[in-house]
């Protein structure tokens, strides 16, 4: 099941990383962070699709933004949430893997095209984080100023 190794029922620590990463910095400023991964304790405890589900798109629909890794290879659950985020007209920033850009599919490299998405590419989500924040500015401000945007 993805990143959950099925012998330990866990995702290992190093999958957990940058995830872990990015809710300690945007708790630390005082947001507000849903992540499935954690929820289901990294593995430990999962929930049926029949819970998980209306769960993570009711997350999807109250978020002011939507921050993912799409992952290589592809997280399935992660573009089922892109897909909600860019039905529900959310502002997106996508993270994408550093020098591995053409491995995304082609809806994720285009989204751009119908849906308002910033891209950070990264080598170390740690070392990225103020571009991270820079891109949720960005496409904040672009989604809640239409007008002011070329």
């Amino acid at each position: 099941m993805g990143l959950v190794n099925p012998e330990t029922n866990s995702m290992p620590s190093a999958e957990q990383l940058p995830f872990l990463t990015l809710i300690e910095h945007f708790e630390k400023q005082g947001l507000e962070v849903f992540n499935a991964h954690r929820r289901e304790a990294w593995g430990a405890q999962v929930l049926t699709p029949e819970e998980c589900t209306p769960l993570d798109q009711l997350e999807i629909r109250k978020a002011d933004v939507f921050v993912a890794i799409p992952g290589i290879p592809p997280s399935p659950g992660t573009h089922v949430e892109i897909g909600w985020a860019s039905a529900f007209d959310k502002p997106i920033v996508l993270l994408l893997e550093e020098g591995r850009e053409e491995e995304y599919g082609f809806l994720v490299r285009g989204l751009g095209t119908v849906a308002a998405v910033e891209f950070v590419h990264y080598k170390d989500i740690a070392l990225a984080k103020p571009q991270i924040d820079a891109a949720i500015r960005k496409v904040v401000d672009r989604v809640n100023n239409p007008a002011a945007t070329p």
